[in-house]
């Protein structure tokens, strides 16, 4: 699995095998590759101002479990299965729940999604688009929230949700249809199939799970 670090390819099985093979410090690759969505997970799910802490430890966990990775698989989701729970236990332990407004600033700060360049007016809608799309998730269940999080807030396929997840591909994809059905009664103007805050595409496919 090939990923992109600030302009360049990563090889993220040549690194994995480098770190295996006794050169710990070709790990420093894959946290530079993977830092900005890992802080961008956490912070999403929960981790606010901890969303660092969590992000390292999830790192320091990943180092400590490479040799478990399987190979070939794509590093990426492996990561945020290991960031989630690492957020779930913080904000559990923390025995508090962040406020809407406190996730949505967090998620901005961790990597902004609106080019500098854009339209004001077209920013701003940006924004009211994304704090509704946010306070809807914070009415579904836990299982729907995660899994419109993983797909639509991160951007990431439906193979890589299902890694992350650790759930069975059809699992994703009913419990997506179900969190999107939720969703459009809550927010009629959500179109599922672009990233967030675009207009566009059609929604998941249904499945069992």
């Amino acid at each position: 699995m090939r990923t992109r670090e600030g302009g360049r390819i990563v090889d993220e099985a040549a690194v994995v095998a480098r770190v295996r093979a006794g050169e710990p410090e070709a790990y420093a690759e894959l946290v530079r590759a993977h830092t900005g969505i890992a802080l961008r997970a956490a912070r999403a799910l929960g981790a606010g101002a901890d969303a660092e802490d969590v992000v390292q430890q999830a790192f320091f966990k990943a180092y400590c479990s490479l040799g478990r990775f399987r190979d070939g698989a794509a590093f990426r989701p492996w990561l945020l299965s290991i960031v989630a729970n690492e957020t779930r236990n913080t904000v559990r332990t923390a025995g508090r729940q962040r406020s809407l407004a406190d996730r949505e600033a967090a998620f901005v700060e961790a990597e902004p999604l609106i080019p500098p360049s854009a339209d004001p007016a077209v920013a701003a809608l940006e924004i009211e688009r994304r704090v509704a799309l946010l306070g809807a998730l914070e009415k579904l269940s836990e299982e729907h929230r995660l899994v419109v999080t993983y797909r639509y807030l991160l951007e990431m396929d439906e193979p890589e949700t299902a890694a992350a997840l650790g759930w069975p591909r059809g699992t994703v994809k009913s419990r997506l249809s179900r969190a999107l059905r939720k969703l459009g009664r809550l927010l009629p103007e959500f179109e599922p199939g672009e990233p967030l805050g675009q207009k566009g595409g059609g929604g998941e496919g249904r499945g069992r799970g």
